[in-house]
């Protein structure tokens, strides 16, 4: 490695513009090309941005290149969700007992223009946008690109190249096609499908939901979330079944249809939707899925990133902060000095993928919480101790969401082993009715339901130790 190699990197969004900017704060000569247009100068979200859930984990990745507190400027703290019945009554969940613990509300497009600005202004980078990549060559490290504007195609040579092209990356799509090494791929969809609709701002600019929740109407087989803006609107994500069920996106193709749904399932959120029908037709269906796949690099030239080599589905709110992630944990890898761009991909995936892997399952385990679970009596009662625990016990406890959320000194791994054992403890000792939920415990009280849990965690991580699970 030496900081002469002339680095390529496809794709601009998020993680792409990130890892740019590191690298070109290293010294390294960045040349980063995005297919779209520039998206401060058009609006390219067609629909498809769902709202992003910026934790500590992110903010650990952007506090890297010095950006954190800026960000947070243009964030919406979120402290807990708030839960919406199918009479529009409502009862809050608090992410934490630890009163300053939140996930922020911030628009994909806001974030990515602020980082896009900042790379801009590095005299080590050049952007390149409407460059469509059609083909890499991974042997010799080229890059074929058509552009939109002058419609001719050109070949770009480089000494590396980044895929951080998404969950479609042509990089990775390469390495399956070229067949020069062995190269397993995993894609899984869910059967369910999503939909962006919006929440305007009230007459005055306000938000008409509380703006300190992410808002849920669960609803069993799919459901409604809301995330706050910073104009006063919410963006709201249908997730429905593409085909199965009385009610899916198939089959919900007249207004009647739609409204109808919309009455039945979520009137308090319909009252709000201006303009439900138009929104409902014209927004795109998106897909959830999950990509698996290894090795992430081929010899010393190539490496994917983010969701080019791990997209997951978005209900952890982790997508993002995985990705910002991975230029942490990749620039903690160049601190080792390692002997080549060969031998730092390889330790970065070494030390990534069983992470990596983890959060792709929690998410899906997630999505089956907050479209079922989150109204279920034995969840609340768990939350209520959950919560109690942790605001009694800030530095004894953390419940699964905060060891993934809040606890970025832990890897995705370890949060979820250690975070599912706890779980079914809890779960257990409730059910046995060995702790219960009374209102007036005492700091004793809680105390030997924390040393149960704990006792019972123990023996669960030990034998799914000796399991081998």
């Amino acid at each position: 490695m030496n900081k002469e190699d002339k680095i390529l990197i496809v794709g601009a969004g998020l993680c792409g513009s990130l890892l740019a900017l590191r690298l070109a704060q290293r010294g390294f000569k960045i040349h980063l090309f995005e297919s779209r247009p520039d998206l401060r100068k058009v609006d390219i979200s067609a629909g498809r941005s769902i709202n992003l859930a910026l934790s500590d984990r992110g903010l650990k990745g952007l506090n890297l290149c010095g950006l954190a507190n800026e960000v947070q400027s243009i964030c919406i703290p979120m402290y807990g969700r708030q839960v919406h019945d199918l009479t529009g009554k409502t009862f809050d969940s608090k992410y934490s007992g630890r009163e300053e613990e939140c996930i922020n509300s911030i628009s994909r497009r806001d974030l990515n223009a602020l980082l896009l600005n900042k790379v801009e202004a590095h005299e080590n980078v050049s952007i390149y946008f409407n460059k469509k990549c059609t083909h890499i060559d991974i042997e010799n490290t080229s890059i074929q690109f058509y552009d939109y504007e002058t419609k001719a195609t050109a070949l770009i040579k480089g000494d590396v190249i980044f895929g951080a092209d998404g969950a479609g990356s042509i990089l990775r799509k390469q390495y399956i096609s070229e067949q020069k090494f062995l190269f397993s791929y995993a894609q899984n969809y869910l059967k369910h499908g999503y939909k962006e609709l919006e929440i305007p701002a009230g007459k005055n600019v306000e938000h008409q939901l509380s703006k300190s929740h992410l808002h849920i109407w669960p609803r069993g087989e799919y459901m409604l979330i809301a995330l706050p803006n910073m104009n006063g609107s919410f963006t709201v994500t249908l997730f429905l079944s593409n085909s199965e069920g009385v009610y899916n996106f198939e089959n919900l193709t007249s207004e009647e249809k739609i409204t109808t749904f919309f009455k039945d399932q979520f009137p308090d959120a319909l009252a709000l939707i201006s303009n439900i029908k138009e929104e409902f037709v014209k927004n795109p269906t998106g897909y959830l899925g999950t990509v698996k796949c290894s090795p992430w690099s081929y010899k010393n030239k190539t490496l994917l990133i983010g969701d080019a080599s791990h997209a997951i589905v978005p209900f952890y709110g982790q997508g993002m902060n995985a990705s910002f992630e991975d230029v942490l944990v990749f620039d903690s890898i160049l601190d080792q000095n390692l002997n080549s761009w060969q031998d730092t991909f390889i330790a970065f995936e070494k030390k990534r993928k069983k992470d990596t892997d983890a959060i792709a399952d929690l998410a899906v385990d997630n999505f089956h919480e907050m479209k079922d679970h989150v109204a279920n009596p034995l969840f609340k009662e768990k939350r209520k101790i959950e919560m109690d625990l942790e605001k009694h016990f800030p530095k004894e406890y953390f419940s699964k969401y905060a060891l993934v959320t809040f606890r970025d000194d832990i890897p995705y791994y370890e949060a979820m082993k250690k975070g599912r054992a706890q779980d079914k403890a809890l779960l257990n000792l409730i059910a046995d009715q060995k702790i219960n939920t009374h209102l007036h415990m005492n700091q004793q009280e809680l105390k030997n339901i924390l040393d149960k849990i704990k006792a019972q965690t123990n023996t669960i991580l030990q034998e799914d130790k000796i399991a081998g699970l």
